[in-house]
């Protein structure tokens, strides 16, 4: 057989490559093996992790078990949770990017029109586990349609200091705002202020200030969805006991935390109490040596979880919902729908949930009875959290405007521009006036 020249398997490359007795050489001028036999991939977008095993479990265990099982390579990549949706955003408009972005909150009614239809694959997993929680139908389906295939709920509770507040007098956690606001400021005057962020950031900001809100009776709009209701008396009352609180019980530099700050600060002892994930108490688990109190015990015996206190209007509570979207600018339709049915199957989200320590809810009610929470009594407060939760725009649904306000930060600017200084009537007036642009 006469020898083929680089020359002509670079000819070869064409529509007639096969036809032309060099099928071999043109695969191997192409560089990359026919498409019948080429493995389909994956991407899938979601947050740097809180349990950094649960992020290590994933890239290696969770991506190896998804090749074997469905011949598809996943490409997990994690960012910044604050980054996530300014990069669904530049994705949707330039048509490309991650085939499953995890959304955190209400996000999927923003991109309801750039997601794909997942119904059928949610209402399978759904009925197999229990039914979803409450707060995914309002967040994450538009009619009966879903936007997305729920993933977790990250609930918060407040993480306190038991033997600090026992040292001011205060055995139970607080049941009120103006009994918490009362021992925070004994705890503040012995330098163990409150923590609490007033900053852009998706998680303990809107899972704090909304139930706070709330609580007074106060809402963006009413149940209609449609007439915006913030300036009210009861929330311009809210605003001014939060100017209170702050000043008398928090530590004043938290308007610029994240959601990984008031982790550092509780961990290091420069704040007694702060809305959070479970994450601080996991990590003083992980590394007990490392965390201890000022007596030198492990920290970890010394933190305990309660629930936000009541307001006049009662007791409420909001808590992160993940959902995994498929975006419709995918290019592999079938493989992420494949994936996206397995990785939510029982099987194979056990071991990602094992991995989380009771940081995250399942998705539906079915994980309640799941043995991760008999393991450790003061973990159990967050198996029950969803059972109640709210959601962004309650009373009204949780659509797209409420979307649009919740990442404005419009009701966490209200109380921050309050504590700055602002009259607190001039606050609610503005962020009022920002509620009817989104809701108009």
């Amino acid at each position: 057989m006469a020898r083929i020249t680089r020359r002509k398997l670079l000819k070869l490359t064409g529509a007639g490559a096969l036809a032309a007795g060099g099928g071999m050489a043109g695969i191997l001028a192409t560089g990359r093996a026919p498409a019948f036999a080429q493995t389909q991939t994956v991407h899938w977008l979601r947050w740097v992790d809180f349990v950094p095993a649960s992020d290590t479990l994933l890239k290696r265990e969770i991506v190896a078990d998804c090749e074997k099982a469905l011949g598809i390579k996943l490409n997990v990549e994690t960012i910044n949770g604050n980054d996530l949706q300014a990069r669904t955003t530049a994705s949707i408009q330039s048509g490309a990017g991650p085939d499953v972005i995890c959304a955190l909150n209400n996000w999927p009614q923003l991109y309801a029109e750039s997601v794909a239809d997942v119904s059928d694959i949610a209402d399978a997993l759904g009925k197999a586990q229990g039914g979803f929680y409450d707060e995914f139908v309002q967040v994450a389906r538009a009619g009966n349609r879903w936007l997305g295939v729920p993933w977790t709920i990250v609930p918060g509770l407040i993480a306190w200091r038991k033997s600090w507040f026992e040292e001011i007098g205060v055995t139970a956690f607080p049941t009120t705002w103006e009994s918490y606001r009362e021992a925070g400021k004994k705890l503040k005057a012995k330098g163990r202020p409150l923590g609490q962020t007033l900053g852009h950031t998706f998680g303990d900001a809107p899972s704090f200030w909304y139930p706070y809100l709330w609580s007074w009776g106060g809402k963006e709009v009413e149940a209609d969805g449609k007439t915006v209701a913030l300036n009210s008396k009861e929330t311009v009352e809210s605003v001014k006991f939060a100017v209170g609180l702050w000043k008398d019980a928090c530590d004043e530099g938290a308007l610029a935390w994240d959601d990984t700050n008031n982790n550092r600060a509780f961990l290091s002892g420069t704040i007694s109490a702060t809305l959070n994930g479970a994450s601080i108490y996991i990590e003083s688990l992980r590394r007990p040596d490392n965390y201890q109190t000022e007596k030198g015990a492990q920290m970890k015996t010394d933190i305990q979880h309660a629930f936000l206190p009541s307001g006049r209007a009662g007791q409420f509570s909001y808590h992160a919902p993940f959902t995994n979207m498929l975006m419709k600018y995918s290019k592999n339709q079938d493989a992420a729908k494949k994936f996206l049915a397995w990785v939510g199957s029982e099987a194979a989200h056990d071991k990602w949930f094992v991995s989380q320590k009771g940081f995250s809810i399942g998705p539906t009610k079915g994980w309640k009875k799941h043995k991760v929470w008999s393991e450790d009594a003061v973990m159990l407060p967050f198996r029950d959290c969803a059972d109640n939760a709210k959601f962004p725009g309650y009373p009204g649904p949780a659509g797209r405007q409420a979307a649009e306000v919740i990442s404005k930060y419009v009701i966490v600017d209200m109380y921050a521009k309050a504590v700055q200084g602002m009259p607190a009537e001039e606050a609610v007036k503005w962020a009022h006036a920002e509620c009817v642009k989104a809701y108009t």
